[in-house]
C-alpha cells in the first residue's frame, strides 16, 4: 500500500487565487487548501507567499475601479496545509 501523504504533490511555495495572476494554479487550487498566518486560520487569503511570509487578505467588500478587490499584505509565519476532505 502507498501512503497518501507521499502520492500528493507538495504545496506551492506561492499561490492565487485570481485567475489573472501568473501565481494561479487551478491544478493546486483543485485541493482543499488551507492557510494558517501566525498559528491562526484564515478563511479569506487571496494571495500567499510562504518564502517571504504573507499573506493578502480582501478588505471588506471595498473594490477598486477594475471590480477587484482592496487587499492589504499581512506579515508573520504563513503554513499552507491540505484539509481533511470529507
Amino acid at each position: 500500500m502507498t501512503d497518501p501523504q507521499t502520492t500528493t504533490a507538495p504545496l506551492p511555495d506561492r499561490l492565487s487565487i485570481d485567475p489573472k495572476s501568473r501565481w494561479y494554479d487551478a491544478a493546486a487550487l483543485s485541493a482543499d487548501i488551507g492557510v494558517r498566518l501566525n498559528g491562526q486560520e484564515r478563511h479569506d487569503v487571496e494571495e500567499y507567499c510562504v518564502s517571504e511570509g504573507w499573506v493578502r487578505v480582501a478588505v471588506g467588500r471595498t473594490r477598486d475601479r477594475r471590480g477587484n478587490p482592496l487587499t492589504i499584505k499581512l506579515k508573520g509565519a504563513v503554513e499552507p496545509y491540505r484539509r481533511a476532505g470529507g
